[in-house]
Parts: structure tokens; C-alpha cells; sequence
């Protein structure tokens, strides 16, 4: 197995499959990657855009090129050190009649949950087209896990990366399945709150969710809280905190999109669980299922109600949503109930979590929209840099191999959009003048029916000012998609085609407003210089901090990429390899580069220190504007996380003598040594020892 140094992840289509994947080694080797990080690559329905619909576990998709092209990816890929990691779908799959196993009703029966009393499939969240699989069942989980721990085995593949295991009835028990079936290297798409952490699985760790919205808290201002609460009050008119908002929303969708999950929970408590949380025509028990349901802070509890096993951490969980205590305590297995009402309210509650929190409410409530993506807490305004240490030391010590990323394919929107708009809080007076005046705008550009309303053109100008430029009907298919999300004036199920026009025609016409541009164009450029500053910033941790760096298709240049399907935009690959080139070649690095030449440094550093990034984690004073640390006592970090940090700031430095990987040159420190002597011009520092 090559040796983990860095992910890249790869979205793979019928226009570009592993042929053209193969292409790329040479760049993605040169670049310093070690991984080829794939999307879901066995046979999908046809027509598939994502691969995430499978209709033959057993078979390599065709589409893609097959087996015989994805061993000949691996091949070249071994030919020059690097190896790959494949996306694997473990929760569902596709109810199509292509997929024999769904067609087959004898099959169906055994591979899929079906609620027998109504013949439906347990869907993945929303979607009635893909059906979950029982991956409890040992047959169901070697038949579908054939193919991939075959290619495990042989080290065609080095690693899996396991999409949504909360879907699944036991996820400990199936990860258990995979380590006994060779597979030794896996990241799942486990979705922690805040204070959460990951359970002690047989895992390489999570696929990073985690640290992009810790690195992007870091550098959001904490003494911008009270201006940005109050001016997005005064746009909304709504005073509420983000858990209200999300609580309501996920109501909806249980009272709404989840009513079938909610009955066939009712049915599966049993009668006499059932006499205790209520009969099921009663509103009584249905209400305090659906209040427990959206009550859970965390995605799900993992309670064995078959082995009885309950973590403190669940009972945790259970306390802080305070649900009615008789349900409470059948879900501890403090009352007897069914088996499978505790696994199957397990299975619902991220369901919940993920379209009521992350597909409702963060299109709901825009505070700050840097602060709204997969995994996050738009509650929690900021991440203390002692937060950050923390996070990072705790990974160091459990999950030295997790992924760090700031950019996904589920992300909502890249990590350069996502920077721009978190500096947004280094001037909210700023800020806050500025929209007042574009809502003054707006108001003469929007329809007669009043689109889009305030929140909406909020939610426009946080995107324009964190995207800029952008082609407007970029900016119209995103707009559609928010307003589709947030169900507040249209929505998937009932959607407004009036209303959807008029905000479109509302982007096309403020976006060629001369007032308007000759406003807003300024005041970008301002956020965009902070926020590729940031930006930079996080790149520089994402590389050095305990676990393994994901870099996303096309992100190490600027990206200005939205929500999917934005972000799955085709990638100028030409263009990456010729600028590399000039790099390695010896040209200095501009503004168009300053990213990818950040990262080819770091990645370099990655391979010829790879015992300090392998080695310990020593958090260093540097004032609250800076974040600095040692990697195994060889690799210094100083990264500035505020504009003011560097000039208030002293770095409590090492002893001895040490190398600028950045600006070159070999240097030692005094004890405390000014900021501003040491910094890049973007904030960033990094230092190899080069010995006492």
C-alpha cells in the first residue's frame, strides 16, 4: 500500500471515468498527492450522475470503463507510488427493475428493510428510488460486499471511504464485518455535532467534515457576533437562535416527508410500548414520537438492543433532548420494547437531522452562511483557537489517519466561497452598511408579489460576495435550489413557479444594476483580498495538522464553486498541469497560483518529513489572532487567523535552528518572536528544524 500522505478526490463520469482518471497520475504524482480518492464507481442505473443509485454491487460500472480499466487505474496508479481509495454505498440502492435484487421479489424481500404491512421500502431520507439495504443480515453484506473486499484483498484498492453508515441498523457491527474482510484503511461519512465525538470503531477515522467547519470558525471574529445577530434580526425579522429554526423545520418534515417512517415506528413499538408512548390513533404517542425524534441533537444513538449494550454517550444524547421519559427509557432498554423500535428510531432520526437541519434550516437562517455546511452549527458563531488545539489534539491521539477537508462534493459551497464570506465578520459595520443599501436597491428591482423577499436577497448577497465574479445563471440555478430547500415560498413538493421566475429575473437584473455594481464590485474586491487570505490560512492547516489532507477536484486553484450540482462543473486539467509545471520549473508564484504553490510545497514537506506529521502535537502560544503549533518537534506552524493578529502577536518560539519552507532561508528565534517578522505576506509560516 502506498503511504497515506494526502487524498484527492475525483468525481468520476461517463465523460470522465478511470481512463481519465489514469490520465492524471502523472499530475496528481507530481502535485504530491498519494491517493486517488474516487466517487462511487460500481454499476449505477444508467444515466446516473453520481453513482450513489447501484443496481449491481458485483459489477465495476460500465459507464466508467469496468473492471479490466479500473485494474488498469490501480496499475499506473502503483507505477508511481499512489494508490486509491473507492467511495463505497453501503445504505441503499437503486429500486429499479435493472437491479435484479429489487426486481426479483424473492430477492427484494431479503436484501431490502420492507415494511411488510405496506410493502414500502426504508428509503434513503427523501428519495423513494433508493432503497435501504440490510446490511445486518451476513448473507446480504457478503453478497454486496464481494466485489469491493475482493479488490481490497488483491490491493487494487488501499482504502474505502463509507458513505452514510447512520442509515444503517449496526453500524459498529457492519464496520466490524469490513475490518474482518481485510479492509484495514476506512473513513466514514459520519456527520458529529460540535461537542460530539466519534465512537471506538475499527476505522481510520471520518472523512473530515469536522475540521472544515473548525478550520472555518477559527477564522470568523468573535466580535462580530452581536453586529451580525442583530443585522440579520433586522433583515429577517426573526429573533430566534438557529436550534429554534432547525427544530421547526424538522417537525415539518416528520409531520410532512417522514409521516410514513413516523406510522411504521408506531407499528413497530409493539402494543404494549405502544400503551405507554400511545396508541397509534392517539395524538398523544404520535406527538411524543415525533417530539423525540426532532428533539435529538446528534444524527443518532448507537444502542444494541440485541447484544443491550448503551454507551454513556447515548444516555448523554437521550438526557439533552429531553423527551418524554417513558420513551427515553425504552430507547436505554430501561422497559422492555421491541428490538426493532430501537434500531428503527436510530435508523429515522438522521434522516431527520439531514433534510430538516442541513437541506431546511441552513437555507432558513442566514446569520452568517459560512457557518451553514454539512456537520455544522450556525449557533456557534466561532471556534476559539484553544477549541481548535483541542479538536486537533484529540485527533492526533485517537485518529492520527482521519481526513481533513475543506471541500467536498456535499460541501455547500467550496472552501474559497465559504473563506470569503467568514471575513465578512473582520467588517461587519461594513457589512452591514453596504446591504442596507442593496436591499434599498433591490427593493425597486423586486416583482410585484415581493421577490424575492429580504431573507432571500440576503442569502443572494452573502453568495454574490463570496463567489464574485460569477456567471448570473450560476447564480440563478443556486437561487432556485435555496428557495426550493428553505420551503418558505416554494419547495421540491409544491413549487412556485411564479415566485422562482421573478427571483431569477430579480439576480439577472441587480447583477447588470449599475447602481448596484458600482457598489457592490468595491466592496467584493475588499472581501475577496481577506478572504483569500483565509482561505490560504486554512489550506496551510488542512496540510499540517494530525490526519490526512482531501483535496477536492479542481481545488487547488481558486474555486468559486456553490452547492452541487455546481461544484461537480467539469475541471480544467490543462490548465493545473501547465501551471505546475511552471512551478517546478522555477517560476515565482502570482495570485493565480499562490494556492497550488502552497500546496506543492506543503505536500513536498508532507514526503520528505513524514515522521513529523506522523508524530506528536504541540499546541504554541501566539495571541489570540494566531493559531501556531509543532508537528513531532520538527515542523512549526504559525498560521494568523485575524487581520490584527499579526501586528499584537508574539510567537513563545523554539530553541534551535530552523529552515523557511515558504521564503527559504535558515534562521533561530528569539523567545518570543514578533509575528510580523515572521509571516508570508498570506499569514501563513511554516519551519522545518534543520538541528540545534
Amino acid at each position: 500500500m502506498a503511504a497515506l500522505r494526502a487524498t484527492y478526490r475525483l468525481q468520476l463520469t461517463g465523460e470522465f471515468g478511470f481512463a481519465g482518471a489514469r490520465g492524471l497520475i502523472p499530475y496528481l504524482r507530481d502535485l504530491g498527492v498519494s491517493h486517488l480518492y474516487l466517487s462511487p464507481s460500481l454499476q449505477a442505473r444508467p444515466g446516473s450522475t453520481h453513482g450513489y443509485d447501484v443496481i449491481d454491487p458485483r459489477r465495476i460500472s460500465d459507464t466508467l470503463g469496468g473492471e479490466e480499466e479500473l485494474r488498469a487505474l490501480a496499475a499506473a496508479a502503483a507505477g508511481a507510488g499512489l494508490g486509491l481509495i473507492l467511495d463505497v454505498v453501503p445504505n441503499h440502492m437503486a429500486a429499479d427493475d435493472a437491479n435484479r435484487y429489487w426486481a426479483d421479489p424473492l430477492l427484494r424481500e431479503r436484501f431490502f428493510d420492507i415494511d411488510p404491512k405496506t410493502g414500502r421500502a426504508r428509503r434513503f431520507f427523501d428519495i423513494d428510488d433508493l432503497a435501504g439495504v440490510r446490511q445486518e443480515d451476513p448473507r446480504v453484506f457478503e453478497e454486496t460486499h464481494e466485489l469491493v473486499l475482493s479488490l481490497v484483498r488483491e490491493g487494487v484498492l488501499d482504502g474505502l471511504r463509507i458513505d452514510h453508515p447512520d442509515g444503517l441498523a449496526d453500524p459498529a457491527g457492519y464496520l466490524r464485518r469490513l475490518r474482518d474482510g481485510g479492509a484495514e484503511h476506512v473513513w466514514v461519512e459520519k456527520i458529529l455535532d460540535p461537542a460530539e465525538h466519534l465512537r471506538d470503531w475499527p476505522v481510520a477515522g471520518t472523512v473530515g467534515y469536522e475540521f472544515l467547519n473548525e478550520v472555518a470558525g477559527l477564522f470568523v471574529d468573535p466580535a462580530a457576533e452581536p453586529q451580525l445577530t442583530a443585522l440579520w434580526a433586522q433583515v429577517s425579522g426573526d429573533r430566534r437562535d438557529f436550534g429554534a429554526v432547525a427544530l421547526e423545520a424538522k417537525l415539518e418534515q416528520l409531520a410532512g416527508t417522514f409521516k410514513p417512517e413516523v406510522e411504521r415506528l408506531l407499528r413497530s413499538a409493539g402494543t404494549d410500548a405502544q400503551a405507554r408512548v400511545g396508541s397509534p390513533p392517539g395524538a398523544g404517542g404520535r406527538d411524543a414520537l415525533i417530539g423525540a425524534l426532532a428533539s435529538l441533537q446528534v444524527y443518532r444513538t448507537y444502542v444494541d438492543p440485541v447484544a443491550r449494550l448503551v454507551g454513556a454517550e447515548d444516555r448523554e444524547a437521550i438526557a439533552a433532548a429531553r423527551m418524554e421519559p417513558e420513551l427515553a427509557a425504552m430507547l436505554l432498554l430501561e422497559q422492555p420494547v421491541p428490538t426493532e423500535f430501537v434500531t428503527r428510531f436510530q435508523q429515522t432520526t438522521p434522516a431527520v437531522m439531514a433534510k430538516g437541519v442541513e437541506d431546511t434550516a441552513f437555507y432558513r437562517y442566514g446569520r452568517l452562511l459560512a457557518l451553514n455546511d454539512v456537520g455544522g452549527d450556525p449557533s456557534r458563531f466561532c471556534v476559539g483557537v484553544e477549541a481548535f488545539h483541542d479538536a486537533n489534539a484529540e485527533r492526533a491521539r485517537r485518529f492520527p489517519h482521519g481526513l481533513l477537508t475543506t471541500m467536498t462534493h456535499d460541501a455547500k459551497r467550496s472552501g474559497d466561497v465559504r473563506a470569503r464570506i467568514g471575513a465578512l465578520s473582520s467588517m461587519p459595520e461594513a457589512w452591514a452598511e453596504h446591504v442596507t443599501r442593496w436591499l434599498e436597491i433591490g427593493e425597486r428591482l423586486r416583482s410585484a408579489a415581493g421577490a424575492p423577499d429580504p431573507v432571500e436577497q440576503y442569502f443572494l448577497f452573502q453568495t454574490l460576495v463570496g463567489a464574485w465574479p460569477i456567471e448570473v445563471p450560476r447564480i440563478e440555478a443556486y437561487m432556485e435550489k435555496a428557495l426550493r430547500e428553505a420551503k418558505r415560498n416554494t419547495s421540491w413538493v409544491e413549487q412556485n413557479l411564479d415566485w422562482e421566475h421573478d427571483v431569477g429575473a430579480f439576480c439577472r437584473a441587480i447583477c447588470t444594476d449599475t447602481t448596484f455594481m458600482a457598489d457592490f464590485v468595491p466592496f467584493a474586491a475588499r472581501i475577496r483580498m481577506a478572504g483569500e487570505r483565509a482561505a490560504l490560512g486554512q489550506i496551510a492547516l488542512k496540510l499540517t495538522a494530525p490526519g490526512i489532507p482531501d483535496l477536492y477536484q479542481g481545488d487547488e486553484l481558486e474555486l468559486r464553486a456553490l452547492v452541487d450540482p455546481d461544484n461537480r462543473r467539469p475541471v480544467d486539467w490543462e490548465r493545473r498541469r501547465e501551471l505546475l509545471a511552471r512551478l517546478q520549473a522555477g517560476d515565482a508564484s502570482g495570485v493565480q497560483t499562490s494556492k497550488l504553490w502552497l500546496i506543492w510545497r506543503l505536500l513536498a514537506l508532507r514526503s520528505s518529513r513524514p515522521e513529523a506529521f506522523s508524530g506528536g502535537y504541540e499546541p504554541l502560544p501566539a495571541g489570540p489572532g494566531a493559531c501556531a503549533y509543532l508537528r513531532g518537534g520538527s515542523v512549526l506552524v504559525v498560521v494568523a487567523t485575524r487581520a490584527d493578529g499579526v501586528s499584537a502577536g508574539a510567537l513563545e518560539a523554539p530553541r534551535g535552528r530552523w529552515r523557511d519552507v515558504l521564503k527559504g532561508g535558515v534562521r533561530s528565534f528569539a523567545s518570543s518572536e514578533p509575528l510580523a517578522g515572521l509571516l508570508s505576506e498570506c499569514g501563513v509560516a511554516v519551519f522545518e528544524s534543520v538541528g540545534r
